[in-house]
């Protein structure tokens, strides 16, 4: 049940501040809250809710106000209640008509609130805080002009990047002694619903020492490490096999056991497949029993050639506005995306961009093509061996380069202060909605109504091409 607030928030001045405090106006959670539109995300997030009857839901104002905070501040669940208890800034922003020491809700509440903002919505919720922007005066001076007769105007941004969980580094021998010792936990659940003498042997200290031996050595040997991993195979055969006797006798184990006793089975048909043709390699590897739904994105970077997490493309157009494109576990080609992201940019402004800045790998010639056909200037060089630019040529590649760092920017600030640099969350579906929302906290506090300003500068150079350049400001500097 969702029970609609005729009022959000009362005015600034009205907010009944106890102890004779008093809220700055200037402050970035209070401009942010009267720059939000609620009454029309209220209008989206209603929907979720059919009924009308049960206990009346959080409003969106607290629920995405109170995940807001979260992202932006790094803040764990607990943390969250505690400092919205002490902050009043934060109760106004989340809608409180009061200032009260109590938060209105537990850090539990908090998974709901994941589970119903998902990644759609959040896509929802970024297109209505864009469309509503009000911008400065300066910008309106320095906005692009816009289509006339339809044709092709503006500039978009496509990258992609992987944002990792917070999992463990996934070892074969640490995977394998994991899913030896839950199996074990669950011999010992069902043993003792049976209530037998004998408990079936596991060899679980032997088996657990073995593990030491080798994981805590400074130099882990390929003999060592390969013994190890067939010593724990069969370990997990045999515990597999006492597990399914006491389940054909009629014991019960949890939900959450029996996901797991199956993420298990699949690990050890994989690890055996990998051990026996002396191979790392495999399709859909699980790399965490607990969030068996991650898998390895190979991105080539120095830092992490391989992270373990979702991958996502983003889309930054020239008003640097930022839309995540596509997300998912597996490890897709980003080239893919190029289509879908045009026609999407074409449907909210009615015409294509005139040129689209991307990396090598969307350089294909099926992608060129598409451009082609529809007027858009990609940039880089195409497959093959291409002729030797000329001077001009060089100079606009050059300038799509450097153009083409905003995207790298946008990350980074989405990374940095937005908590996509680390998941923490461990459900498929909250890991999900928590990158869409650290793309749409980034959005938020880099738009006009955040803690400083975009300014777009228009440049004509010799090229006759239309180019858009950000520039930051702070809040306090002179225009």
């Amino acid at each position: 049940m969702y029970k609609k607030i005729q009022s959000y928030q009362v005015t600034f001045y009205d907010f009944n501040q106890s102890c004779g405090m008093e809220l700055s106006s200037e402050n970035e959670w209070c401009r942010l809250g009267d720059q939000i539109a609620w009454n029309e995300l209220e209008e989206t997030y209603s929907k979720k809710f059919p009924g009308h009857t049960g206990r009346p839901a959080f409003s969106v104002r607290m629920a995405l106000g109170a995940l807001i905070i979260q992202k932006r501040m790094k803040l764990s669940d607990r943390a969250l209640v505690k400092a919205i208890a002490e902050n009043p800034y934060y109760q106004y922003f989340i809608g409180l008509q009061r200032f009260t020491s109590k938060c209105p809700f537990t850090a539990p509440a908090l998974v709901s609130f994941r589970k119903r903002l998902d990644v759609d919505s959040l896509i929802k919720f970024n297109e209505i805080c864009l469309k509503d922007l009000k911008p400065t005066p300066e910008h309106q001076k320095t906005a692009p002009e816009k289509s006339e007769n339809g044709e092709n105007v503006g500039t978009m941004i496509l990258d992609a990047t992987a944002s990792p969980s917070n999992i463990r580094f996934p070892q074969d021998f640490s995977l394998l002694n994991e899913a030896r010792e839950k199996t074990d936990h669950m011999i010992d659940i069902l043993h003792k619903q049976f209530r037998e003498k004998l408990r079936p042997r596991t060899y679980r200290e032997v088996l657990h020492a073995s593990y030491l031996n080798v994981a805590k050595s400074k130099k882990r040997t390929a003999k060592a490490v390969r013994s190890l991993i067939r010593k724990l195979l069969c370990a997990v055969k045999r515990n597999l096999q006492f597990v399914d006797s006491y389940l054909d006798r009629g014991g019960i184990l949890t939900k959450k056991e029996l996901t797991n006793l199956e993420t298990i089975r699949l690990l050890y048909v994989q690890q055996k497949e990998m051990f026996d043709g002396h191979t790392h390699r495999v399709d859909n590897r699980i790399v965490s029993i607990s969030q068996p739904y991650i898998r390895p994105i190979v991105r080539g970077k120095a830092k992490a050639p391989v992270e373990f997490g979702a991958k996502y493309d983003v889309s930054v157009d020239e008003k640097g506005h930022a839309r995540l494109e596509k997300i998912s576990f597996d490890a897709y080609n980003e080239c893919n995306t190029l289509k879908c992201a045009l026609e999407r940019y074409k449907t909210r402004t009615g015409h294509y961009p005139k040129r689209i800045l991307v990396d090598k790998i969307y350089n294909t010639s099926e992608n060129r093509q598409y451009c082609r056909e529809n007027g858009i200037r990609l940039s880089g060089r195409g497959p093959g061996r291409p002729p030797k630019p000329t001077f001009e040529e060089r100079k606009i590649e050059r300038q799509d380069n450097i153009d083409r760092n905003e995207v790298e920017r946008f990350f980074s600030r989405e990374k940095r202060t937005c908590g996509a640099a680390l998941i923490v969350t461990k459900l498929e579906e909250t890991t999900l909605s928590s990158i869409a929302l650290s793309v749409f906290v980034a959005n938020l506090f880099g738009i006009p109504f955040g803690p400083f300003f975009i300014i777009f500068l228009l440049d004509v150079q010799n090229t006759g091409e239309n180019r858009h350049f950000l520039k930051f400001f702070d809040a306090d500097d002179e225009f």
